[in-house]
């Protein structure tokens, strides 16, 4: 019979960005809570995984056959912006943007394996055929694998009667200029907007 506690260790193991050391103070902390507060943790993995699944519509973690964000009629269901993964969306509802969603599931990288057919592209197309979507924002990451994924969807969908629109990318609010590298003043240059006089 295998040690508790080295179960638990080799377990947190294998979640991203834990190493051993990092599973090991995290076990030593668990074992140290007190037990209700340790069974509320260990319930809401359960529950997570028995109840939560992926919307039928966007693809964003729900306990419905659809999101809360596709369920709304107050949202503008005609704006689509697309994003990597479910957590994406947390980040984007923190702007106030109003519109809905499309979780690819990743991006493209032949590299590991994730062909453009493993990913909810088609299923956006899908959405977008329908002659109801007039804009889509491709929001991936600002990185190789992200600018692939954009170009891929932008050509997929140019024949369709849709605004496509790209995230702008640059230099962030705060940061002194001197501190930038080329590239990203390169994109901000390229992404510059005129002076409201």
């Amino acid at each position: 019979m295998s040690n508790p506690l080295e179960n638990l260790i080799e377990n947190l193991c294998k979640l991203p960005g834990i190493g051993r050391k990092t599973a090991q103070r995290l076990a030593f902390f668990i074992m140290n809570m007190p037990e209700n507060e340790a069974l509320e943790i260990a319930e809401a993995i359960i529950n997570l995984k028995k109840k939560a699944k992926f919307c039928s519509v966007c693809f964003n973690i729900t306990e419905n056959e659809k999101c809360n964000i596709c369920s709304n009629s107050v949202r503008d269901h005609s704006i689509i912006c697309v994003v990597e993964e479910p957590s994406n969306i947390i980040l984007f509802e923190k702007t106030g943007y109003k519109g809905v969603y499309h979780v690819l599931g990743g991006n493209i990288s032949p590299v590991d394996g994730l062909t453009p057919d493993k990913l909810k592209i088609k299923e956006l197309e899908e959405r977008v055929k329908t002659g109801q979507i007039r804009e889509v924002i491709i929001s991936t990451s600002p990185n190789t694998k992200g600018e692939l994924t954009a170009q891929w969807i932008a050509d997929l969908l140019k024949k369709y009667n849709v605004k496509i629109s790209r995230i702008a990318y640059g230099l962030p609010i705060g940061i002194d200029i001197e501190f930038a590298d080329e590239v990203t003043l390169s994109k901000a240059l390229e992404g510059r907007k005129p002076v409201n006089v």
